[in-house]
């Protein structure tokens, strides 16, 4: 009993010692480690040890944090800066996360011509800004980005409405690469021209940047807001065609037992008729080099594009594609760098031409038969009789 006790009493003690140890644990805070400025200092002048301006060992900040993000914004304060930037230059101190070494390396630069007093216009902005445009850049609307303070600046050289201005940073138009900022600002002077909602910008920029990317001529210039959005709801119209043209491939594929219903991938193209395109030039000795072409359409995007160029309806023959009943060929001719499409033409499985029809589903004339005919004797083809 008496070691028992005594048993007792020890396992009580240390449990008192343990719960005191615990409490002291609890309320004495470990020692934070001091800021480290050497290495905030390293980190802002590296590669910009030429456009210093105040020596680095004269840096005594009263700094409270220990972020290395805003330690390294206020060494590049004291480094590079004479007079105080907009926020959206002194971010790229921060957080350069997402941006390539080249971006990044622009945007220190032109922070450092900024706070040093020196010209953004000739520290590189020129290639992209007028310098009615760089001002506006340094002294923007409120809050904004950098790309969103390039496109404000830009937009407020269209318009001084600031809310217009606003709604071009805010847009996708402020996210498309540098590279394309020419085209890009036509829109911008578009949308300022004949103003819109956000909303309608963002969606009438899906469409512009798909037209761009089949058309690098495309342009805005003549058009009207009401034009645009005709063409982009025709597109969206085309997009549902597509969509329904592709899932008839699925289930076409999913029947023959070609793929599984869960792993059924959009069948945006068909293997078609086992026929090469054709091409046949009248003019040989000519540089210009004009031709006569041929060509299969076995995609679901071109044969809708093909539907409504042509004012008919081949679009709705994607089911026979699809099913190997069909195959439709193209006629247009090359000329100067321009294409002009003359007749749809519609092929059996045993390569007869069941149907040639040319704009709103006119007859072939005679001069476009000869050429038909030219293509039938080279790839076998079996024309309808006159």
């Amino acid at each position: 009993m008496a070691q028992s006790l005594m048993a007792r009493r020890r396992e009580a003690e240390r449990a008192r010692v343990e719960a005191y140890q615990l409490t002291l644990r609890r309320a004495v805070r470990p020692t934070r480690s001091p800021p480290d400025l050497h290495n905030a200092i390293r980190e802002a002048r590296r590669g910009f040890e030429a456009d210093i301006v105040r020596d680095p060992e004269s840096w005594k900040p009263q700094l409270k944090t220990r972020d290395a993000a805003r330690l390294r914004l206020a060494a590049a304060r004291h480094l590079f800066g004479r007079y105080a930037v907009a926020q959206h230059l002194e971010q790229i101190w921060i957080d350069d996360g997402g941006l390539g070494r080249d971006e990044a390396i622009l945007r220190k630069r032109w922070y450092i011509a900024a706070a040093g007093g020196g010209s953004l216009y000739k520290a590189g902005a020129s290639a992209w800004l007028s310098r009615k445009e760089v001002h506006a850049f340094l002294h923007p609307l409120g809050q904004v980005a950098f790309d969103e303070a390039i496109w404000q600046a830009i937009a407020r050289s269209y318009t001084d409405d600031p809310v217009i201005a606003a709604r071009i940073a805010r847009s996708s138009i402020a996210r498309t690469p540098r590279s394309e900022l020419p085209f890009w600002r036509e829109a911008a002077q578009f949308f300022c021209a004949q103003p819109t909602t956000v909303e309608e910008i963002d969606d009438l920029c899906d469409y512009i940047a798909q037209r761009r990317r089949r058309d690098r001529r495309f342009s805005l210039k003549g058009r009207s807001l009401a034009a645009l959005r005709r063409l982009m709801n025709a597109w969206h119209r085309d997009l549902a065609v597509i969509a329904r043209i592709e899932a008839a491939g699925r289930r076409a594929e999913i029947a023959r037992g070609r793929m599984e219903p869960r792993t059924a991938e959009p069948a945006a193209h068909w293997p078609g008729a086992a026929l090469m395109d054709w091409s046949w030039s009248p003019s040989k000795g000519s540089a210009t080099r004009d031709a006569y072409v041929i060509m299969q359409l076995r995609t679901a995007e071109d044969l809708v594009a093909e539907s409504r160029a042509m004012h008919h309806c081949v679009a709705s023959y994607a089911d026979k594609c699809i099913a190997g009943y069909a195959s439709i060929w193209s006629l247009r001719y090359r000329h100067a760098g321009r294409t002009q499409r003359l007749l749809t033409i519609e092929l059996n499985p045993r390569h007869r031409a069941v149907q040639i029809r040319g704009f709103a589903n006119r007859v072939a004339h005679a001069e476009e038969c000869k050429i038909l005919e030219r293509w039938a004797k080279a790839r076998g083809i079996e024309l309808p009789l006159p």
